[in-house]
């Protein structure tokens, strides 16, 4: 582990200590808390070959995540892979804003992974919902981590380009969508810019593509005094608050993630 961190840390990868702990145990098959009991062994040669494979991988900046197929993401595993956008802890908040009042019919737009739509479900036993995406592996993923985590009865999971195949009203809407703006996109980590799917990180625009789509369409299929939920980049907040206001949403606000920064914007559909 020692060997590997250091090689890590010389490919410019931010917590090599961690990665390298984890990929052990990923190698080993076992749980990561248990590495420092197999820690005085000799790795057999199939664990060491698999160690050195995950490592140099690791080291051309492939996400831990897509090397092992998992990402945790508010007390859940979810399967994660290069079709879908890695689950971040700072989309926890829009997890949170959702959760903050009940809800019976959600929808997600661009649904990814599945892990908003999927915990949604799973934190509120009785809602049902459906999550939308353009593309078809996004779909299958959410599709399998809805069954992984047992709300499949519950969630709808069809390829839509936004509202596009979005029929009815609902009492809340969510969506993690494409924020980061054509210029930006050089400037992301390797892990990010080379292995996640461009379509659910650009909209080969301004950024700002998205939430006019959302803006849009949300008033008709808001239920009255329904919630509109978006993630947002830390510069986007005003924009995207003019946007819904404009566009006859009320109690347009901005909430802020753990580290201070804005990260949501919530609005609300007029009741009547």
């Amino acid at each position: 582990m020692a060997a590997a961190a250091a090689r890590l840390r010389a490919a410019g990868v931010g917590d090599p200590a961690r990665d390298a702990r984890v990929l052990l145990a990923h190698a080993a098959r076992i749980d990561a808390a248990r590495v420092t009991l197999i820690a005085p062994e000799a790795l057999t040669p199939e664990i060491a070959e698999r160690y050195e494979q995950l490592v140099a991988l690791r080291a051309v900046r492939v996400p831990v995540s897509h090397l092992v197929g998992e990402r945790d993401f508010y007390g859940r595993r979810f399967k994660v892979s290069s079709d879908v956008l890695d689950p971040r802890p700072e989309t926890e908040t829009l997890i949170e804003a959702a959760l903050a009042e009940p809800f019976a019919r959600v929808l997600d737009l661009g649904v990814g992974s599945g892990c908003i739509l999927v915990t949604l479900l799973a934190e509120m036993a009785q809602a049902t919902g459906l999550g939308v995406d353009l593309s078809d592996a996004a779909c299958l993923q959410a599709s399998a981590n809805a069954v992984l985590h047992r709300v499949a009865p519950r969630a709808d999971i069809r390829r839509s380009d936004w509202f596009g195949a979005v029929t009815g009203r609902f009492d809340l809407i969510v969506s993690n969508p494409p924020y980061i703006a054509a210029d930006e996109m050089g400037r992301l980590d390797p892990e990010v810019r080379r292995h996640e799917p461009e379509m659910a990180l650009t909209d080969g625009g301004d950024g700002l593509g998205a939430y006019r789509a959302i803006a849009a369409g949300a008033g008709r299929h808001l239920a009255p005094g329904g919630r509109l939920l978006v993630e947002i980049g830390p510069t986007q907040a005003e924009a995207v608050s003019a946007m819904f206001a404009g566009a006859g949403l009320a109690s347009v606000a901005v909430l802020q993630d753990l580290d201070g920064r804005d990260r949501v914007v919530a609005a609300r559909a007029v009741f009547g």
